[in-house]
């Protein structure tokens, strides 16, 4: 589970203006912290099958953020895909 410690990081890290907590930059680095976190945890418990349920709606959400932000702008996207290091 994500502390707010580092929650709060993760969107200091991401936001594009003071007040940004909503913004799909934030939400794809959320997304993305919480991902890799379940992701070790199905790796030590390969039978949590709710978790894993919740990992690829998750993952359903980061795409389909990341398919918007592709549409509306491809610098911001490279510029994001190269931050988290989602493509190689």
């Amino acid at each position: 589970m994500m502390t707010k410690d580092k929650k709060g990081k993760i969107i200091a890290d991401s936001k594009i203006n003071d007040s940004d907590t909503g913004s799909p930059e934030v939400q794809i680095a959320i997304l993305t912290g919480r991902i890799s976190e379940l992701t070790e945890h199905l790796q030590t418990h390969p039978k949590d099958h709710s978790s894993r349920r919740g990992l690829l709606k998750m993952v359903g959400t980061r795409s389909s953020l990341l398919k918007y932000i592709r549409n509306k702008d491809v610098d911001r996207y490279r510029q994001i895909i190269s931050k988290l290091g989602l493509r190689k």
